[in-house]
């Protein structure tokens, strides 16, 4: 029973079925909001939390979207799009800002100053647990929707008390990594990443829009100076159905 919809179904199940039957009848067209799920639930006669699992289940294949703080929405199509990597450091690269190469969209940071590095953290800085830290949080968005999260950090033995501890603040707020740096005297030469696949957790599929439990891509990348030493590591989350991830790798000449 594909659809869910028989007597015997979960009540989650055969609530999916009656919103889709709903979305494919044209009650709800794309891009439209879905009625609040109190309201759905007495239309229903059931749950918020049948509800939830419904709208959970029509989230991961693609016929809903949340979106954090507006509500449910019937999906849009979208057209895929290619995040090719890495970003080449160097004096010569324009302040591009925080995003990753090939995104074109816009984003929103939320930064906080004197963060303890989490273990994990402060094992790819390479400084002690507990080292203080910015931590800057990202939100990338197209349409005005997240489609990509980041979580950067940056040692304030690095940064701290100069114009360019805050990422998004300041005469150099924006720049990205390799920009900033430079206005310490630093130069950034050479960046590391490292993507595995994961699955996103509730606060993060919130934030996205997608189910929990979805697919993504985690990209850690750390930007490293001249002398081996890293000035900043962040986490990027790359949904998988939104996302193919491209490497471009140029090898030398043969006989050079």
């Amino acid at each position: 029973m594909a659809d869910g919809s028989s007597d015997t179904a979960a009540p989650y199940l055969r609530a999916a079925a009656v919103i889709k039957e709903r979305i494919t009848g044209g009650t709800w067209a794309p891009g439209d909001r879905l009625p609040s799920r109190t309201e759905l639930g007495r239309q229903l006669a059931v749950g918020e939390n049948v509800i939830r699992r419904a709208q959970e289940l029509l989230i991961s294949r693609g016929v809903l979207e949340g979106r954090p703080g507006a509500g449910t929405y019937v999906r849009t199509p979208f057209e895929r799009r290619t995040l090719p990597r890495i970003p080449q450091p160097g004096p010569a690269q324009p302040a591009r800002g925080p995003a990753p190469a090939g995104f074109t969209g816009t984003w929103e940071a939320d930064s906080a100053a004197k963060v303890p590095a989490p273990p994990q953290i402060a094992a790819r800085l390479r400084v002690e647990a507990g080292e203080l830290c910015v931590r800057t949080a990202y939100e990338f968005l197209t349409d005005r929707l997240p489609v990509m999260l980041c979580t950067s950090w940056e040692p304030m033995t690095v940064t701290g008390g100069t114009l360019v501890v805050l990422p998004e603040g300041g005469p150099y707020a924006g720049h990205g990594v390799t920009a900033r740096m430079a206005q310490l005297g630093i130069t950034v030469t050479r960046v590391t990443e490292r993507p595995r696949p994961v699955h996103v957790g509730r606060d993060q599929a919130q934030l996205l829009g997608i189910a929990a439990g979805a697919q993504a891509t985690l990209i850690e990348r750390t930007h490293h100076d001249s002398t081996g030493r890293p000035v900043e590591t962040a986490d990027l989350l790359v949904p998988a159905d939104r996302w193919d991830i491209t490497y471009d790798i140029t090898l030398p000449a043969h006989g050079t």
